[in-house]
């Protein structure tokens, strides 16, 4: 699966870049993983303007999360989710943000909300922002888990972007 994803990336990237379309990322449970795929490309600095690894709500709100939202939905919902992507796509005024949250399975004693599996992730342009639900199934590691998420996260980038 790597391999395919690695790919995958590499493919969206020249077109990102080559389209001339900036992105950012704030992520959660997958880490910086999405960050770090988009990086492996030569020439990527021309379109990701940076990127947040927001573990915490803390990290989160301090990045422009609405404590409303987290409070009033959770940290485990498309909401966060949107606002995730929403705030890191304003901050550095890119064309795209992703915002992703959710749980693999870990233990969370701040967020008693979680449901192992459970991904919420949302792409916010300049038209407007859309979430997406995903659950994940079971991975060999927590390395497959995040591979797995950036690639469902891949498929509906390139939605957007072509």
């Amino acid at each position: 699966m790597e391999k395919e994803v690695r790919e995958k990336y590499d493919r969206l990237v020249k077109h990102l870049i080559k389209s001339n379309i900036s992105v950012t990322t704030m992520e959660s449970c997958t880490a910086g993983q999405i960050a770090s795929l988009l990086t492996d490309t030569p020439g990527s600095s021309a379109i990701l303007k940076g990127a947040f690894v927001t573990y915490s709500n803390e990290a989160k709100i301090r990045m422009g999360v609405s404590e409303e939202i987290l409070n009033g939905y959770g940290v485990y919902s498309k909401e966060t989710a949107a606002e995730m992507a929403r705030a890191c796509r304003e901050f550095y005024d890119a064309d795209t943000g992703i915002g992703v949250t959710g749980s693999f399975g870990n233990a969370d004693p701040n967020n008693k909300d979680r449901v192992p599996g459970e991904v919420f992730f949302a792409i916010s342009t300049r038209e407007g922002t859309e979430s997406f639900y995903c659950e994940v199934p079971e991975q060999p590691s927590r390395l497959y888990y995040k591979l797995y998420m950036a690639n469902v996260i891949a498929d509906e980038i390139n939605k957007k972007v072509r």
